[in-house]
């Protein structure tokens, strides 16, 4: 290993997040242009950057509207691109949700509709059903955020009180083929859990969506409690004649990220060992599950000798119960760093792939096996910080906060601990 432990770390992130860029990703998924119009639609904080690519990669006429995140559009020639917020919808996002779903209606069947979906597109499709408004959907996505529900728990509930997710965009482009183009952000690469699914059949029932909004228990306005309750807000099902020239394609996955880490790792000379990609749980419980794992391999050499690095994936979930800003990535890394307790030997980084750790404009963070006496000599008490979910200031006040700013894709949370 010939370079510092957080140069290799920092690294390992920039191949995992390059293996997901969509100027890599497109070109080999894209279909034959059609005797009539192509349209292209889309969401997500990668949106804008996959219609740059479909654009250099598509000779033929091309038109059409995608939703991406402020700060993530680059300048696309045929394709127009919105800015709307992420993770709580704004009126933007409200907007250009209702001009996709004008757009795509009458379309023929010899017309082709590219659909580019990305992490983040749930919230920057916030077109609710009728009788909910943007301010429902607001509060709705704020409790849900701080509930620590899973993101397909999340989505769930979302769709069932959306007028765009849950199939409903595909079903308004009928009789056109729709082709779908995927960047998967979440556990197991469920296409109806990137962002809620507009373009595809959804299993789900109102039903599943009360019950999550009774296990959290979530503050609903009557109008959305009606929906699910009545059975009104239900999605458009697998079977439906509406889908059938729906075809979808994961382009990027957390998968392909962490093998593009493990090769990088193996040049290095370090040991790659990939734990999975769809983990999911509290993130400090994640993190003390992973110290362990670390702790065994430092002492024991179990499941291989150091130098060797632990990859893993997947989303966790922040119950946010103090005063701080949250972030699973940094809530991971602060747990992690108590339950190692100094031990000699191991780093570590914890960051978004999409720059965006929770709420913040921070991917994540570093951790290495000083972190906590570095803390404790600035008067920080590392465990005051978590119990109040604290973790981004923690790693800032320390200067290892882990800074990309938008990576123009996003493929989940990317875990690095490396012992060497």
């Amino acid at each position: 290993m010939n370079t510092s432990p957080r140069e290799l770390l920092a690294t390992l992130f920039h191949e995992a997040v390059k293996a997901a860029q969509p100027e890599h990703c497109i070109p080999r998924f894209l279909p034959q242009a059609p005797p009539g119009r192509t349209l292209v639609i889309g969401a997500g904080k990668a949106s804008a950057a996959m219609a740059q690519a479909l654009e250099r990669h598509w000779a033929g006429p091309l038109e059409g509207l995608v939703v991406t995140r402020y700060g993530y559009a680059v300048p696309c020639e045929r394709i127009e691109i919105v800015e709307a917020s992420h993770p709580v919808p704004d009126a933007a996002g409200l907007e250009a949700a209702g001009r996709m779903l004008e757009l795509v209606r009458g379309l023929s069947a010899d017309d082709l509709v590219i659909c580019l979906i990305s992490g983040g597109g749930s919230a920057l499709l916030p077109l609710p059903a009728p009788g909910i408004t943007l301010e429902h959907k607001q509060a709705i996505n704020r409790a849900l955020l701080k509930s620590g529900a899973t993101i397909s728990e999340m989505n769930c509930v979302r769709r069932h009180l959306s007028a765009i997710k849950g199939g409903r965009l595909a079903a308004a482009c009928h009789p056109a083929r729709v082709v779908n183009l995927l960047i998967s952000d979440v556990p197991g690469d469920n296409p109806i859990d990137i962002a809620s699914g507009p373009t595809v059949a959804d299993s789900t029932t109102c039903a599943d969506a009360l019950e999550i909004v009774r296990r959290y228990d979530i503050a609903l306005p009557d109008d959305a409690r009606n929906l699910l309750e009545t059975g009104a807000g239900e999605t458009i099902k697998p079977g439906d004649d509406r889908l059938a020239r729906v075809s979808t394609h994961l382009i990027a996955t957390p998968q392909l990220a962490l093998e593009a880490a493990a090769k990088a790792a193996a040049r290095a000379g370090v040991t790659p060992v990939l734990l999975g990609d769809s983990i999911e749980g509290e993130a400090r419980e994640v993190g003390k599950v992973m110290a362990g794992i670390a702790l065994q391999t430092l002492n024991h050499h179990q499941p291989v000798p150091p130098p060797c690095v632990l990859l893993s994936g997947g989303e966790t979930t922040v119950t946010v119960r103090g005063t701080g800003r949250g972030g699973r990535n940094v809530e991971f890394l602060l747990a992690l760093a108590l339950a190692l307790d100094r031990a000699p030997d191991i780093h570590a980084l914890a960051g978004d792939t999409d720059g965006v750790d929770g709420q913040e404009e921070i991917a994540g963070a570093f951790l290495a096996p000083d972190t906590l006496a570095r803390a404790w000599a600035q008067g920080i008490r590392p465990r005051d910080r978590l119990d109040d979910n604290d973790g981004h200031g923690f790693f800032e006040a320390l200067g290892d906060a882990l800074v990309t700013g938008p990576t123009l894709t996003n493929v989940n949370d990317f875990r690095a601990i490396l012992i060497t």
